[in-house]
């Protein structure tokens, strides 16, 4: 199993920023693609941003210009930096990962475990 442990959420005032990490790590597994989702309360869960291994990177078009998305191949970790946060913004933000076994070519989605993000005032 792929495991996650992720940090960073909290509350914020409109207009600041957050940094959200996220490690995963599963002894014998090759991570692929990385990315962060977000749910709000009473709506289904979405794309953020991703990106691939050879750093290639895609954005909801409401976060574009405001959220910037990294990774460390060598550690796992995928980080969700946003800034000029809005209310809107606020949701469970999910860290995710793309993950096979090395023994196989079959990828699978794992979830971590969700980080609260509220911007408020």
């Amino acid at each position: 199993q792929v495991q996650f442990v992720e940090s960073g959420g909290g509350w914020v005032q409109p207009g600041g920023s957050l940094r959200l990490s996220c490690a995963a790590s599963g002894s014998g597994y090759r991570i692929y693609d990385m990315g962060w989702y977000r749910q709000a309360p009473g709506e289904q869960r979405e794309l953020v941003a991703r990106i691939t291994r050879g750093r290639s990177m895609n954005y909801a078009d409401s976060v574009k210009g405001r959220f910037t998305i990294s990774r460390d191949n060598a550690q796992n970790t995928v980080y969700l930096q946003m800034n000029s946060l809005k209310p809107e913004d606020t949701a469970v933000y999910y860290c995710n990962a793309v993950a096979s076994l090395y023994s196989s070519v079959r990828q699978t989605d794992y979830w971590g475990q969700g980080t609260q993000v509220t911007v408020s005032s």
